[in-house]
């Protein structure tokens, strides 16, 4: 039997849920002899340990802190990618070379047009690391905007302005204290670690129709979330995207179409 392994990569690692969605895809896709696993990996270690990995590693998903880093050891990268700076898919090529791809630009893409987001739509974006990146993007697609990037550093947003200006997207800069100011907006999308946005949840001023999306899932719902959902506004939460961005790194990984029903039934399990 041939083996294929693959693995999430990040810093900390051991809550991710990635090995239960993609293990239930190999079994249901009958793909016998692949396996995939969590490694503890900071963006520092990244380059030595992709260089490390043998002919049987088929991918990789990176999480944070690594995603610049895993843009930088790829042989080629998809132009999204590229023009976000980020990336969080390594598929590992015949000849032995690695592509970097972006998953997170269509996963956001497709959950919040599930979440009924339009093009016009104003966006308050939280955060301004990798996953804020990909958030630009996926704004870009939409034809959402203007966007209001909101952030605990000054330089934090500075380096947002290419990535704004690669993709198209309109984008403006402010600082954390103004963060409850923000949240009318028609969607608010939060980037931020774990933590760093409850004490917005008692200071919020949900529009009347503002989609939230929030990136983390853990612990779920976050004080945030809970705000929104207690004012009846339609909340995305990370796990949405977990599975939406895996769907596309599964089917680069093993060239075969994912079985997302199998997929998504294992994610609700394993958070029951």
């Amino acid at each position: 039997m041939t083996v294929h392994r693959a693995a999430v990569l990040g810093k900390p690692i051991a809550h991710s849920l990635s090995p239960v969605i993609h293990q239930a895809g190999y079994a249901a896709a009958g793909l016998a002899g692949w396996s995939y696993t969590r490694i503890e990996c900071a963006a520092a270690e990244l380059p030595d340990l992709v260089a490390g990995l043998g002919p049987e590693w088929a991918g990789l998903s990176v999480t944070m802190p690594g995603k610049e880093a895993a843009l930088a050891v790829a042989d080629e990268a998809a132009p999204v990618a590229a023009a976000i700076g980020a990336a969080n898919t390594l598929v590992r090529r015949p000849d032995g070379s690695w592509y970097a791809d972006n998953t997170d630009v269509a996963g956001m893409v497709e959950v919040l047009t599930a979440a009924g987001v339009v093009p016009g739509a104003t966006v308050t974006l939280l955060g301004a690391g990798g996953t804020a990146r990909a958030a630009l993007a996926a704004c870009a697609r939409l034809g959402a905007g203007p966007v209001t990037v909101v952030a605990r550093r000054p330089a934090a947003v500075d380096e947002l302005w290419p990535v704004a200006e690669a993709v198209g997207v309109a984008m403006t800069g402010t600082g954390w204290e103004r963060a409850a100011a923000h949240t009318g907006a028609d969607v608010v999308i939060s980037t931020v670690p774990k933590g760093v946005a409850d004490p917005l949840a008692d200071a919020v001023h949900w529009g009347p129709s503002t989609v939230l999306f929030d990136a983390l899932y853990d612990p779920w719902p976050t004080p945030l979330a809970a705000s929104a959902l207690a004012a009846g506004r339609r909340v995305v939460s990370g796990l949405d995207l977990l599975l939406a961005q895996a769907v596309g790194q599964f089917e680069q990984f093993t060239g075969v179409p994912a079985p997302v029903d199998a997929m998504r039934q294992a994610l609700v399990a394993a958070r029951r």
